[in-house]
C-alpha cells in the first residue's frame, strides 16, 4: 500500500451541505428567535406583568427556541449529511 493512501472509512467535509444547512439555520433561527421576544413582549403586556416578567417569558421562549434549532440541525445533517467517504 503506498504512503498517500488514505486510511480505511476516512471522512471528508462535504461543504455544499454545511453551507446549506447554516444558511437555512440562519434564517430560521432569525425568525424563531424575533418570535421569542416579540411574543414574550406581548405575552407580558396581555398578562399585564412588569419588565422583569417580560424578560423572563423573554428568556424562556428563547431556551424552547435554542431547543428548535438544534432539533432543526440534527434532523437537516440527516438529510444532507455534513461528511462524505472519499
Amino acid at each position: 500500500m503506498s504512503a498517500q493512501k488514505l486510511e480505511a472509512g476516512a471522512r471528508q467535509i462535504h461543504w455544499p451541505s454545511v453551507i446549506t444547512v447554516l444558511s437555512a439555520a440562519i434564517l430560521i433561527s432569525a425568525e424563531v428567535f424575533g418570535a421569542a421576544f416579540a411574543g414574550g413582549w406581548a405575552l407580558a403586556i396581555l398578562f399585564g406583568l412588569s419588565d422583569t416578567g417580560a424578560y423572563i417569558i423573554q428568556a424562556v421562549l428563547f431556551l424552547l427556541g435554542v431547543a428548535i434549532m438544534v432539533a432543526f440541525v440534527r434532523g437537516a445533517q440527516r438529510v444532507e449529511p455534513f461528511t462524505r467517504k472519499i
